[in-house]
């Protein structure tokens, strides 16, 4: 890469939007931030302070100061669409943090507004790109497991969720049938995003179920209010085909019909032991092979932050006229089938999907 890419952040002061400024810190040959909008004049002067990054007040002093490649939309759900819609109207590529609307009118709207209209929009899901996900992505599309049938998330909320359903199972736009239910227990607290907890706390927490038959194949989402950030609640993820399974880090094939081969996701790190290279993930192999090699590598990034790399690469890729990796169409659809969820859940009722315009894009 001849010179890093640059990139502007709306919403500069936000929890998620400093995961973008620690990515550039560590990758400043890849990329450079070059303003943050940040309406309050403390949280402002704080990042600047913080970041070395100049920050405004208004979009519009941003963009006079420096013309980015694009522009990173972090802030709430909503507030983003009309960010979008003026980043649009300037003709200026947008990475929208998720969801890009908070309800079904609203992504209507955008998808009649924006994609219908030709404007160069992203959305940062992040899930799919972290280092395990794409190691499992690249078995799947090996074809080791075989036809995939089925697939259980349990790892973050609904959009989250059901974009890694999406991509385990290979389903577009599909009709799909929800059914789903709520069960409540006490948990100790966990963390939070402002760390670790101050006291011991009982919580009462949901725990939320959801099956989707698309007919032929089904997805089952399971998901626990702050599941992700608790320390006593594991993650869990597993895809079956038909001559294989991936269950968390173990993969189960058959070498032939008679003969199994099990196998492990082994995360390779260095800067362990004697290992004086520095502290990174190197990759993931199943077996003797390479599923995944970090690009980033050596910069001290955890898992979270790899996969938000990515999306900034892929955002380069297409602001400079390439492919998109995760637009619109798709987090609507991702977003619609969520609220699907949240329906058969508070209802109880079964759900069916409508097929909805951005549909048609596929």
């Amino acid at each position: 890469m001849s010179k890093p890419v640059t990139f502007a952040i709306v919403g500069g002061a936000s929890f998620r939007a400093q995961y973008y400024l620690r990515i550039a810190r560590e990758l400043p040959e890849r990329f450079r931030v070059s303003g943050l909008m940040v309406r309050d004049e403390e949280k402002r002067r704080s990042m600047e302070e913080r970041w070395r990054v100049p920050a405004f007040r208004t979009l519009e002093e941003m963009l006079e100061r420096e013309l980015p490649d694009f522009v990173v939309v972090s802030v709430s759900g909503g507030a983003c669409p009309a960010y979008l819609l003026r980043l649009a109207e300037l003709g200026i590529p947008a990475l929208a943090e998720t969801p890009p609307a908070t309800d079904l009118d609203g992504l209507i709207e955008l998808h009649e507004r924006l994609t219908m209209r030709g404007a160069r929009v992203q959305v940062a899901e992040q899930y799919h790109l972290h280092p395990l996900n794409v190691a499992r992505m690249a078995v799947i599309r090996e074809g080791r497991l075989g036809e995939v049938t089925q697939a259980t998330v349990s790892v973050s909320h609904l959009y989250h969720g059901v974009s890694l359903l999406r991509k385990m199972l290979g389903i577009g736009f599909e009709d799909v049938t929800v059914r789903g239910l709520r069960f409540e227990s006490d948990m100790l607290a966990g963390p939070g995003r402002g760390g670790p907890p101050a006291e011991e706390k009982i919580v009462r927490k949901p725990r939320d179920l959801a099956w989707l038959d698309f007919g032929g194949k089904l997805g089952i989402y399971d998901f626990t209010t702050d599941q992700h950030r608790s320390w006593i609640r594991s993650n869990h993820l597993s895809v079956r085909g038909v001559r294989g399974e991936i269950f968390d880090t173990r993969l189960n094939l058959l070498e032939n019909f008679a003969k199994p081969q099990p196998l492990q996701f082994r995360r390779i790190n260095r800067g362990e032991w004697e290992n004086a290279e520095g502290y990174f993930l190197q990759g993931i192999m199943a077996g003797d092979r390479w599923v995944y090699t970090n690009p980033y590598a050596p910069a001290r990034l955890y898992d979270d932050e790899l996969a938000i790399a990515a999306c900034l690469d892929g955002m380069a890729a297409y602001a400079a006229g390439g492919p998109g990796f995760y637009g619109l169409p798709e987090a609507s659809q991702d977003c619609y089938l969520g609220y699907l969820i949240e329906e058969a859940v508070r209802t109880g009722e079964t759900v069916k999907s409508v097929r909805q315009p951005w549909a048609a894009m596929s």
